[in-house]
């Protein structure tokens, strides 16, 4: 079977879904293949444990880079939640921990010297207040064409915020402004997300993660999706709808030639649908795989993280009796996260070895919003919560040899490093579900390469790049400008992997429907 469309989006995650919509509104005939049975890729809510009532974000949950300009275009309605909580750091071997409360200063200065951390306060007011002008410069330039490097620096303005933020390894930085090990620890997070990489690596992607992690809205702030991630999906995949765009799941594209798409459907039937333009929305790599791409072989693309969903029956106890469990999980909490123990953990990994104990920060979405809960599982337990695991420094790498059990072993190292900074066992909380077994789900980065394609389980499809041009880079055609050129006539990369595609913000989408526009007229 065949048809013809002026343009062909491959993925249906939400970068797809984004440039599905925008084409579909400017009056494209535009078909949206996805290989899974449902749209939304990772940003998908799910029933992960069947028959409790929990909705949760399967795989990606907070949304920061998400401009409101395409919320505006798209017409969508997303309401997000601010959380007053930045985060909970329990120190090593003690009774208290650092609690960023952006509601009370007063009590964030008091958390610093609780921790011995006192002269740290204002060097860490003074650390944010030089990143908040880093991302007051660069966040509006995620919708327009991309800057050169000199542009975006002369738009920054400070020398000194390009010389370290642009520049020089993270870790100087961090060293630099402020001295307690569990400090500097909480500010390194940021900078490796599903990103393996050590504090003073010359690579820099470990600055680059941290840039994307700040930028948000030009505060940087992080917030919840009232209702689940799955609402971001579901009202771009409305938006599409509305707008005309045609939208097939359980098709899996087979090769990509120019002008044409081959897929299967769940069926196992061939069709072949022929267009202008082809839109990938999905991992680069993928790409060179189904247009056949021969030569030397690419970097390997690994993502750097273990994801570990639980439904406990109430919040468990800490050993800081001073601070609410509410408070401590109400934002990110850390786990294992200070400065020296995120290098041994990377030195470990480099060394082939599982970190021990593991890194993983947590996050709770019910105590921001429990509508995820229905209202069944609210009257049967009133103080559940869902919670989220995200371990950091576990490379895809581990996973290399290691058998069935692998997963296994991975969840019984987290529950361990998280059980450790706790006031009891986690697994005294974790509810059970009506098939008798703990709702506890651990996924690795083999399970998201095997279920979402992302290669290596990279959460961002490949490395993450500066959200701005070499000065030398060729900006001649609109796709380069935009940042989704690709090596294949026709082809624009549209999702989380071109330029600025990183993280849910339909930017991948954007960007491509953009430049598709600027290229047509």
């Amino acid at each position: 079977m065949s048809s013809t469309h002026e343009a062909v989006v491959v993925g249906g995650g939400h970068n797809g879904l984004t440039a599905a919509a925008y084409l579909a509104r400017a009056g494209y005939s535009v078909l949206l293949l996805e290989r899974s049975s449902a749209l939304g890729g990772a940003t998908v809510s799910a029933e992960a444990f069947p028959g409790t009532g929990a909705r949760l974000s399967r795989y990606s949950y907070l949304v920061s880079l998400m401009p409101r300009q395409i919320a505006r275009d798209l017409s969508l309605s997303l309401s997000l939640a601010r959380r007053r909580y930045s985060s909970y750091t329990p120190a090593a071997g003690s009774a208290s921990g650092l609690l960023i409360d952006h509601g009370d200063p007063a009590a964030t200065a008091a958390s610093f010297a609780a921790v011995g951390a006192a002269a740290d306060a204002p060097r860490w007011e003074g650390f944010y207040a030089r990143v908040e002008e880093l991302a007051r410069a660069v966040w509006p330039t995620v919708t327009e064409p991309l800057l050169r490097r000199r542009e975006m620096a002369h738009r920054i303005g400070d020398p000194g915020l390009v010389r370290d933020f642009l520049e020089r390894p993270l870790g100087e930085v961090v060293e630099a402004a402020v001295a307690d090990d569990l400090v500097r620890g909480v500010i390194l997070t940021d900078g490796l997300i599903s990103t393996f990489a050590d504090a003073h690596s010359a690579h820099l992607r470990h600055n680059i993660c941290f840039l994307y992690h700040v930028i948000g809205g030009g505060t940087g702030d992080w917030d919840v999706p009232v209702g689940g991630m799955g609402e971001v999906s579901g009202q771009l995949e409305r938006a599409a709808r509305t707008a005309g765009a045609d939208l097939r799941t359980g098709a899996t594209v087979t090769s990509l030639d120019e002008g044409a798409v081959t897929w299967e459907d769940a069926e196992g039937m061939t069709h072949r649908a022929t267009a202008r333009h082809v839109l990938w929305a999905a991992a680069p790599a993928v790409l060179d795989e189904v247009a056949g791409q021969r030569g030397t072989p690419p970097e390997r693309v690994e993502g750097s993280q273990v994801k570990v969903n639980l439904l406990l029956s109430r919040l468990p106890r800490l050993r800081d009796t001073g601070v609410a469990p509410e408070a401590a999980f109400g934002g990110t909490f850390h786990v294992h996260e200070t400065y020296s123990q995120l290098r041994r953990a990377y030195d470990a990994a480099e060394a082939g070895v599982v970190p021990d104990p593991l890194p993983a920060e947590i996050y709770c979405h019910t105590l921001t919003d429990p509508s995820i809960l229905s209202p069944r599982l609210r009257a049967e337990h009133p103080q559940a919560q869902t919670m989220t695991v995200f371990t950091l420094q576990t490379p895809d790498r581990l996973l290399d040899g290691r058998g069935a059990d692998a997963r296994d072993d991975l969840q019984r190292r987290v529950l361990d490093s998280l059980s450790s900074v706790l006031a009891e066992p986690l697994e005294d909380v974790v509810l059970t579900g009506p098939d008798g077994r703990p709702c506890i789900e651990t996924r690795t980065t083999r399970d998201l390469q095997d279920s979402l394609a992302m290669p290596g389980g990279n959460i961002f499809h490949a490395p993450l790049d500066w959200p701005w041009a070499d000065d030398d880079d060729p900006l001649d055609t609109p796709a380069r400008r935009w940042g989704v050129a690709t090596a294949y006539p026709g082809v624009l990369l549209a999702g989380a992997g071109s330029r600025r595609g990183g993280g849910v913000s339909g930017l991948g989408g954007y960007h491509a429907a953009r430049a598709l526009l600027e290229t047509t007229g």
